[in-house]
């Protein structure tokens, strides 16, 4: 299970150059942005909390935290996964931790710890400290927390929807794939789940490898979970002479359903995609702005 869980030098090549490709993005609300730190088993863990313009403290207001990839910075990932013009228009609070060291690079440990497990890591119990310690410094809604992520964080994603799902309202994925479909995996009520992927990503196949589970095994362990049905509402597009397409499977327990967009001739990127005018950070908005810890809206 262990090398399913870290992506080595390659992945933070293409970190690297997924940041390049769809440049940094300007945003004028820079000013909102605090770098903050916390201290969980002794070491000190920042974290970059993004305050819409339109955040009072008079109401409730929902959380996104968006994880980077295996050796990404949390500060050059908000560039390019950038979900602050969103915030400020819907007027939700999204955080981007950081993660910690494994063997020099930047991680998410998406795995219960364990005799096989290579990180001693306990980023369960620094998110669940995290929401915490947000939670008593901003007015969040608790029914309405949501965790996604690009690659390694899409996987820790999973591991948040698997292990610590009374924190976590929904989850979305990004060029990651799940890593625990066994009965160790408890979530504790239906998780809506969105998953954006493209066919050659040649880090994590959009088919699974030796390493790592398939695209397909991650819908079918939602749709399953979840009880929705088995055949898609589907929708296709072009952008960028790529196709997507949109497909829907709903009706689950609680009204949630799992939504995927298949990225054809798609790399192992955070997408600089136009669908129907929605790019990567607002069709996970749009989806999460669906559904509360108990279901559909």
């Amino acid at each position: 299970m262990q090398k399913k869980i870290y992506l080595f030098v390659s992945i933070l090549i293409l970190v690297l150059s997924s940041c390049s490709k769809n440049g940094e993005k300007d945003n004028p609300n820079d000013t909102n942005i605090e770098v903050q730190t916390i201290i969980h088993d002794g070491i000190t863990r920042e974290y970059i909390v993004y305050v819409p313009e339109s955040y009072d403290g008079t109401s409730n207001v929902p959380l996104v935290l968006n994880f980077h990839g295996f050796g990404g910075n949390a500060n050059e990932y908000m560039a390019y996964a950038d979900m602050r013009t969103i915030a400020d228009i819907e007027n939700f609070i999204v955080v981007y931790p950081q993660g910690s060291l494994l063997d020099g690079f930047s991680h998410w440990n998406a795995a219960l710890l364990g005799a096989d497990n290579k990180s001693n890591a306990d980023d369960l119990g620094f998110i669940s400290l995290l929401i915490n310690e947000l939670s008593t410094t901003y007015r969040i809604d608790s029914e309405r927390i949501y965790a996604c992520g690009y690659s390694n964080g899409a996987m820790f994603s999973y591991a948040l929807a698997c292990y610590r799902s009374d924190l976590i309202a929904a989850v979305g994925s990004v060029s990651g794939c799940m890593l625990d479909t066994s009965a160790t995996c408890t979530p504790t009520h239906p998780v809506p789940m969105i998953n954006i992927h493209g066919t050659q990503d040649n880090v994590i196949p959009y088919n699974g490898s030796q390493d790592y589970l398939s695209v397909e095994t991650a819908l079918n362990y939602w749709m399953d979970f979840n009880n929705t049905t088995e055949t898609p509402i589907v929708n296709s597009v072009n952008h960028n002479n790529l196709v997507i397409e949109h497909q829907v499977y709903n009706g689950g327990n609680n009204d949630v359903s799992v939504e995927h967009y298949k990225i054809t001739g798609g790399d192992h990127v955070w997408f600089d995609i136009d669908y129907q005018g929605a790019n990567t950070g607002d069709l996970l908005w749009d989806f999460f702005s669906l559904y509360d810890i108990h279901g559909l809206r």
